[in-house]
């Protein structure tokens, strides 16, 4: 239920009016990666951007957008035993430079920039406004998913409603 969750919010914040690249996608790939098992958690950013992008657009940049996420995925899987402030902060930000480093190769490779050092230079440099968007909402949605996720379970813990919450 928590995986089905996951995506139904992922969508729907995909979908609501935000500021570009102001996506929840790796904050939920590295709490999929937390909490859920290997089997699901990489089902949980792929189904959301699959059902999502079938209506926002698909591009050609889509095997490095995905992949990344599949990459930042595993470092959920670290937190899986120490799920603390500052663990799931540097794994936010090591999610968000991952991101960057390889949907902007992806961009320059796929020739949206001329295949010079240059164009690669230029697109990084330009992407570097969407970088700090996404790091943001990368941090922010780590740090409420992670801190909802948690008082939740506290709350719940021996009731019917902890099943909803288990992987």
């Amino acid at each position: 239920m928590l995986a089905l969750i996951l995506i139904v919010i992922g969508i729907l914040l995909r979908f609501a009016p935000h500021l570009p690249d102001f996506s929840p996608v790796a904050a939920i790939a590295i709490f999929s990666g937390a909490y859920l098992n290997k089997k699901y958690s990489f089902l949980i950013p792929l189904c959301l951007m699959v059902i999502s992008d079938m209506f926002l657009g698909f591009h050609n940049v889509i095997p490095f957008t995905w992949g990344a996420f599949a990459l930042i995925t595993v470092l959920g899987f670290r937190l899986k035993n120490k799920k603390n402030l500052g663990a799931v902060f540097f794994s936010s930000l090591v999610g968000a430079v991952l991101f960057f480093i390889i949907t902007n190769f992806g961009v320059w490779y796929m020739g949206w920039y001329p295949r010079t050092l240059k164009g690669l230079a230029d697109c990084y440099i330009l992407a570097l406004p969407f970088f700090r968007t996404f790091t943001v909402a990368t941090l922010t949605y780590s740090v409420v998913f992670f801190g909802i996720y948690e008082l939740v379970t506290r709350k719940v813990k021996g009731t019917k409603l902890a099943a909803l919450l288990a992987d």
